[in-house]
């Protein structure tokens, strides 16, 4: 048995994922970083990747995501965002955050100094059109109830831009 009860049930199904930074570190707080994540949904995008949703919030993000082969582009999406963001934090000495992330690392990890992303993306298989706008409208709310902006659309780094009839920094699909 695997180390998460999550699993991706259909990977050719719309599923609502969670990528959470270890340890829940802070990182997500620059442009340049979000701009990471944004470069590689923007290349799996062009690789078929169907994104639905999504935010980034400081030190996590959720989106609805679809794919061909969904385990494959969720293990590509983090392996290639945590060599960049890493390679980003090192060129800049950012020693606080690389040290955490080091700190926290997984013991079984021992092939690497550092661990970025915390294990799975907790997959939930989008099983009708109810429960994909109840995911959409979770991911859109989620800087609201945090209490970082007032109106979904007000977050920078959320499709909630693109339901609301202006475009996004990530062009997303909105019929389903």
């Amino acid at each position: 048995m695997g180390r998460s009860r999550y699993r991706i049930i259909d990977p050719t199904r719309a599923h609502f994922v969670t990528c959470t930074v270890l340890h829940w570190i802070p990182v997500f707080t620059r442009p340049e970083t979000v701009e990471i994540v944004l470069e590689s949904l923007r290349f799996l995008k062009r690789e078929g990747l169907q994104v639905y949703a999504y935010v980034i919030l400081e030190n996590h993000l959720h989106m609805v995501v679809q794919s061909r082969d969904l385990n494959r582009d969720m293990a590509r999406f983090k392996s290639y965002t945590s060599r960049q963001l890493l390679s980003y934090f090192s060129e800049r000495n950012v020693r606080r955050i690389l040290d955490q992330l080091a700190f926290y690392k997984k013991a079984h990890k021992a092939d690497r100094s550092y661990q970025f992303w915390q294990e799975g993306c907790h997959p939930e298989w989008i099983q009708d059109a109810e429960m994909m706008r109840q995911k959409v409208e979770y991911i859109h709310r989620n800087p609201v109830e945090l209490g970082y902006v007032d109106r979904p659309e007000h977050w920078r780094y959320s499709s909630a831009r693109d339901y609301a009839g202006t475009a996004g920094l990530l062009e997303v699909e909105k019929d389903w």
